[in-house]
């Protein structure tokens, strides 16, 4: 019986690449449909190209933090999430949601929402952008709840800059302490704004921290059932259902950005949507080949860069950021962890992995 050999790095993105090709071939003819020029085309198949490098940069934390809670996951639960997960951020995410904004900000059916992105986009993306204070504060506080929660824990044994990591396990003893880091967060920043502005912000932040509450109670409780159905499973539907919010919230502040660039919704869709199937590939490899098992600090830097997404996020309600600077800083930050963690291990060479030493204390 022969084993198969380990995949290439390539055809992890296999997949990726056939829907890079089809998603150019529709943005190209796209353009021809809409400008009947070939400067018109050429520019709107280049700013697909954009916005999914743009998603892409922004994503890579995405990716990691997808890969750690995957490895957690039961093989059934880890190809639904790969499967109907990609349907839902490519489909549900990149347009069903900014229709959804457009629908309640403006109180329009889903037909009109449509039709106004089709033939009124200056107007459709004045909507969005209006729109950016709520979801800024929605997605900033879970994401802020995400990184904390992964720092402020008991468990964690493994610090990267030890100063911050260590006082920050050290208090994880005490209940509720990264809810309260996050309200003083939210009530901070919510100073800094002003009128109305300031209430829409408490408002979102408030329903934003609630849902990683609720998404962590009923992951909890549907797992638990999952488990008196069948006591092999392990971070099945409680699981999928959190890293689905989380990638919502990873969504947030790439599907805004993308209307400084396009204000046409499926030019939006198609650069987003490649974006996101290169995140989704990443993530299988990392789960498959171990990487964050094998680069010790990877994480560690994914969850930093989360955190600083949720503070630009909030920055946001008050100043524009460019996305090449999010996008930058969160990869850079990973590569320093990446770099970190190569260093280890050449240091460390020697010696076995830390995971063997302590099964045998």
């Amino acid at each position: 019986m022969t084993s198969a050999g380990p995949k290439s790095t390539v055809s992890y993105f296999t997949w990726a690449f056939l829907f890079t090709a089809l998603g150019l071939a529709l943005g190209g003819y796209l353009g021809w449909a809409t400008t009947g020029t070939i400067e018109g085309t050429a520019t709107i198949f280049f700013i697909c190209c954009v916005l999914a490098v743009l998603e892409i940069s922004l994503s890579f934390d995405n990716a990691i933090v997808n890969a750690n809670k995957l490895k957690t996951m039961t093989p059934k639960w880890q190809r639904r999430f790969l499967t109907w997960g990609i349907l839902i951020a490519v489909f549900g995410m990149r347009i069903v949601f900014p229709l959804l904004i457009v629908v309640i900000a403006a109180s329009l059916g889903p037909w009109e929402a449509v039709k106004l992105a089709a033939t009124q986009p200056a107007e459709y993306s004045r909507i969005m952008h209006e729109a950016h204070t709520p979801i800024a504060a929605f997605g900033g506080t879970f994401l802020m709840m995400v990184g904390l929660t992964y720092f402020f824990d008991q468990e964690k044994d493994i610090h990267w800059v030890r100063w911050i990591e260590e006082q920050a396990s050290r208090y994880s003893s005490i209940r509720g302490v990264e809810v309260a880091v996050v309200l003083c967060a939210v009530l901070g920043f919510s100073r800094l704004l002003e009128g109305a502005e300031q209430q829409v912000f408490l408002n979102s932040a408030i329903y934003g921290l609630l849902t990683f509450l609720l998404v962590e109670v009923l992951g909890g409780f549907l797992d638990h059932r999952q488990q008196a159905l069948d006591a092999a499973a392990k971070g099945g539907v409680g699981a999928f259902l959190y890293l689905e919010v989380l990638d919502a919230s990873f969504s947030f502040d790439g599907v805004i950005g993308a209307f400084a660039l396009s204000q046409n919704l499926f030019v939006i869709a198609i650069g987003l949507g490649i974006g996101a199937m290169y995140v989704r590939s990443m993530t299988i490899m990392l789960v498959e080949r171990g990487t964050l098992a094998q680069y010790r600090y990877l994480e560690h830097g994914a969850f930093y860069a989360i955190l600083i997404l949720s503070l630009i996020m909030y920055v946001q309600t008050l100043t524009h950021i460019p996305e090449v600077i999010t996008g930058l800083g969160g990869a850079g930050l990973i590569g320093i962890s990446l770099w970190s963690s190569i260093r280890w291990n050449r240091l460390h060479s020697g010696e076995p992995p830390e995971g063997a030493v302590s099964q045998n204390l």
